[in-house]
Order: structure tokens, then sequence, then C-alpha cells
């Protein structure tokens, strides 16, 4: 199990798997002699058990897989940050004998919950994943919907402090979230970066963070990065992939299948957790557009990965200035997303989203734009225009 830092890895283990041994590979001196114990000792001493931070001591996942080769009665869960997966020696040792689940900051529907018994209703999203869109599950007015306020209540806590979960916790208010989110920010440089790669100097990598998060939603612009950070391109392009797969972003790749058309190829980058942008820039509150495109599209990213949909994520853009914010290819056909901040929007808004078909290679099966918008529009017969935190929430 995967995940960034302070997801809730360890309290999730521990809670499914109740009966298993819990080990931290943290301490050095653990580390050492858990190192030195063979396959038998392993299957005596340790048969079921969490491995935490497992990337402390990648040479532990050997002595995992010789016990799980050599005995049939044994059992592990490995939790561990984005480095285990980068090791190409314990990709292949993994191979065949794993499921890696990655796990996400919490999803709206998630943040309306208050503990592990409470039901968990799908958004009209993950239904729509699951079966298909269905004009009928979706009211002409958000407010009308019996559940509204526990959804406008997640979603703003969503939009101010993200979705980590600590930051649930009632008894925090409004500054120790705050708090809380600027020293995740200082862990994750100190403890996530340097378990990813070993940098003598913080301070470029900071300043990509930084200008990433004020770039959020856009395209990705290396050689702008570079300049700006005065370090090489190549330097640019390894500190985005750090971000990547320490789960602080989302690469959006661009959509370029149609070979007749003039099609942008650059990818967008989005930040995964509006929270921690925030306590990158050192704000409290207010958000741009493109923060709030990045907010919805990594709603609409989790809520995908939280129930295993077989999907494919893009953004489409052309030359001459026609875009789609974000597209979806199912096996079936795409849904593609308009995502707009405003609070009333019209069909003019929805225009991008026009005669999308003619570019595509599969079925266009519906279109949304999402907003601040209470009231839900059918713009066209594949046109869908509602709130996106009643449409994810």
């Amino acid at each position: 199990m995967t995940g960034a830092r302070q997801i809730g890895k360890t309290t999730l283990a521990r809670k499914k798997f109740a009966e298993y041994e819990y080990v931290s590979v943290e301490d050095p001196a653990l580390r050492t002699q858990l190192a030195a114990l063979p396959a038998n000792q392993w299957q005596i001493l340790h048969p079921m058990a969490i491995l935490d931070e497992v990337q402390k001591e990648p040479s532990l996942i050997e002595s995992v897989k010789s016990t799980y080769d050599q005995f049939d009665d044994v059992r592990y869960v490995l939790l561990g940050s984005s480095q285990i997966l980068l090791l190409k020696k314990v990709r292949e040792s993994l191979a065949g004998r794993c499921v890696i689940f990655t796990l996400q900051p919490l999803v709206v529907p998630e943040l309306q919950t208050s503990s592990w018994n409470d039901e968990l209703k799908p958004s009209i999203w993950q239904q729509t994943l699951k079966s298909g869109f269905d004009k009928n599950l979706i009211l002409p007015f958000f407010m009308l919907d019996k559940r509204y306020p526990q959804m406008k209540n997640a979603w703003t806590h969503y939009e101010r402090f993200g979705a980590y979960p600590a930051l649930t916790d009632e008894s925090m208010d409004e500054n120790d979230r705050y708090v809380w989110l600027d020293t995740y920010v200082k862990t994750y440089l100190e403890r996530d970066v340097r378990d990813l790669v070993a940098l003598r100097d913080l301070e470029p990598y900071m300043k990509l963070q930084r200008a990433i998060a004020l770039q959020t939603g856009c395209l990705i612009n290396v050689s702008s990065l570079a300049t700006e950070i005065g370090v090489s391109s190549k330097t640019v392009k390894q500190y985005i992939e750090y971000l990547n797969v320490s789960f602080q972003t989302i690469i959006l790749p661009s959509w370029e299948c149609n070979q007749q058309k003039r099609l942008v190829k650059t990818p967008k980058i989005h930040c995964l957790d509006n929270g921690v942008l925030q306590a990158i820039l050192h704000k409290r509150g207010g958000m741009t557009g493109n923060e709030f495109e990045s907010l919805v599209v990594s709603e609409i990213y989790k809520q995908a990965n939280n129930i295993r949909a077989n999907v494919n994520f893009y953004h489409l853009r052309t030359h001459d200035g026609k875009e789609v914010d974000l597209l979806i290819e199912t096996q079936d056909g795409y849904y593609a997303f308009e995502i707009k901040m405003a609070e009333h929007v019209s069909a003019t808004d929805a225009r991008h989203l026009r005669n999308l078909q003619e570019f595509l290679d599969k079925p266009l099966l519906h279109s949304f734009l999402l907003s601040n918008d209470n009231q839900t529009h059918q713009f066209s017969d594949s046109i869908t225009a509602v709130s996106a935190a009643y449409f994810l929430g």
C-alpha cells in the first residue's frame, strides 16, 4: 500500500488487518535485525505482519519474497512511500506476488462520514462510472437534495483545507488545520523528498514546488520553469517526476489520438490537494479559477481510483483554441468536462463541449459543465451543467 505521508496507510492497515503483527521499519536497529533474518525465521517469528515504512530497508522485500515463495502460511502487508515503486529490483521481486493499492486523500463522500460504520454513499460521478449517466439522478436544483447540508459542508471543508484525514478531527479549529498543513509541507520536504532522492540543496526543489502551485491547472512549460528556478530542463523534469510519484500532483497527458487535427501535445499539471497547495503558497482562503479546476479534477481522479475504474485521464487542446479541461476514456467511450468557478453559467460556457465527437475515436458518452452554480442546466441531450459539489458529493 503506497500513498502520501499522513494519508492514513497505517491506520487503515491496522484496522483492516487487526490480527497481523505491526512492525515499524523506522527504527534503524530493528531494520538491521529484520534484514538479517533468514526465511525460516521470518516464517516462525513474523508469519503475518504489517511492515510499515518498508522503503527504509528495501532488502526486506527480498526477505518477504523468499519467505512467501517457501511457505504457504505467510502473508504480509507492505506500507511505504512512492520510492518502493521506483526501485526496479523491487518491482521485479513483487511481480505476480502482490496487489499494489494506492491510498488517496479522502473523497468528498468520505468527508460526509464521521465513523468507520457510517454508510458511504457513492457520488453521481461514481454511479455514472459504474452504470452510465442517468439524467434522472440529478435534481433541477442542488438545494432540493435532502443531503444538501452535509454535502455542502463537506465540499466547503474540501475547498478550504483539502482532504487529509487528520484535518477531519472535530477538536481542531481553523488555525489548527492551517498549522497542520504548514507542518505537513515542511515534513514532506524533509522526509519524503529525502527518501526519494539525496538532494544536498532543497531550495531549487522548493522553488519548483511553489512555481507548480502557482501554475496548477496549466500546461507544463519546462524551459520557462528552468529559467525561473535557475536549473536545467533535465532537473525540472526530474523534480516534476518526484512531485508526481510522491502523490503531490497529477499529470494529465494531452489527448492526441486524432492525427488529422492540430492538437497541443503538452501535458497539464494539477496539484492533488488544495489544502497543501494553500500551505505552499501561504494562503488562507480564496481561490483562483485554475485552483478550482485542479480541486475538481483531483476529486474526479480520486473518486475514479477509489472504485478502481478502468479509465484514462487526458486534457484536450487544439492549436486554434478549442479546449476540454478533462477527457476521461472508458472502455465504451469518453466523458468530457469543462470546469468553471462561476456561480452562474450559461450555454456559452459549454461551447468547447459542442461538436467534440468529431475529434474522438470512440463515442462521446456525455459532457459535463461543473461549476458553483446550484441550478442544473440541460444545454443539450449530451451536455449537462451541474454543481460540482452536487455531482461529486
